[in-house]
């Protein structure tokens, strides 16, 4: 049996072992959300970038710019970091350069797996069915809040080890852990993810449907990885 642990943000991702294993990169609200809904509907790749300067540049290449700092949208780019921006379709067709506070961040210190997936709430059950199709162990890297600690990528990381138990054993503290968590909250996931520190202050900017989007399960069956040429897309579904 393969195995599983959690990384709980990306300034302890030196702690852990990452060639080998497929790492699924999670930043609930809101950056791994935002790219599953964009490719979902439509976006035809996704570019990540770690700085401000790097993303804005590819405007001039034809791409969107998405750019995201303290949950709001970063002076001269077109989009911030809000899933349900692509809900309608608006985008479909376009390539996307896209940075964040924290997602952007954990996917660039990721680069060193075998192989990258990004995980959402909305995938959450497509993604797991695909992890099942490899035989690798995995890790499941939290974007964190600013190199510390969060509850919501966490939980997705209990939901995940959860939707796994068949096929990786959770021998590691951090894996234990949060799916017990997860088990304890589940049926009160949003409610008990409203105390969360990042969904109050995501709450003080007005975007309670961002919120709401991020928290629904299984709505998509694409599956979103990290390709050679350092792009984003759909591998599955």
């Amino acid at each position: 049996m393969n195995s599983i642990e959690v990384c709980f943000t990306p300034e302890l991702i030196h702690l852990h072992e990452v060639k080998g294993k497929l790492v699924v990169v999670v930043d609930i609200f809101r950056a791994t959300s935002t790219m599953v809904a964009a490719l979902a509907h439509g976006v035809t790749e996704i570019l990540p970038f770690a700085d401000l300067e790097s993303c804005r540049a590819m405007q001039v290449q034809g791409y969107l710019i998405a750019g995201e700092r303290d949950g709001l949208t970063a002076p001269g780019f077109e989009l911030g970091n809000s899933p349900t921006a692509f809900l309608e379709g608006n985008y479909a067709g376009k390539k996307l350069a896209m940075t964040t506070t924290n997602g952007t961040l954990a996917l660039d210190k990721s680069k060193c797996a075998a192989e990258i997936l990004i995980g959402a709430f909305p995938n959450l059950q497509a993604t797991a069915n695909y992890i099942q199709s490899r035989n690798l162990d995995v890790m499941i890297h939290c974007a964190g809040w600013k190199g510390k600690f969060n509850l919501e990528d966490s939980l997705y990381a209990g939901a995940l080890v959860q939707a796994l138990s068949g096929s990786h054993a959770n021998q590691e503290d951090g894996a234990i852990a949060m799916s017990s968590l997860f088990a304890q909250v589940n049926e009160n996931l949003p409610d008990y993810l409203a105390q969360a520190s990042h969904a109050k202050r995501l709450q003080n900017y007005g975007i309670e449907a961002d919120i709401a989007f991020c928290l629904i399960r299984n709505r998509y069956k694409q599956v979103v990885g990290l390709a050679g040429d350092g792009a984003l897309r759909v591998i599955e579904g």
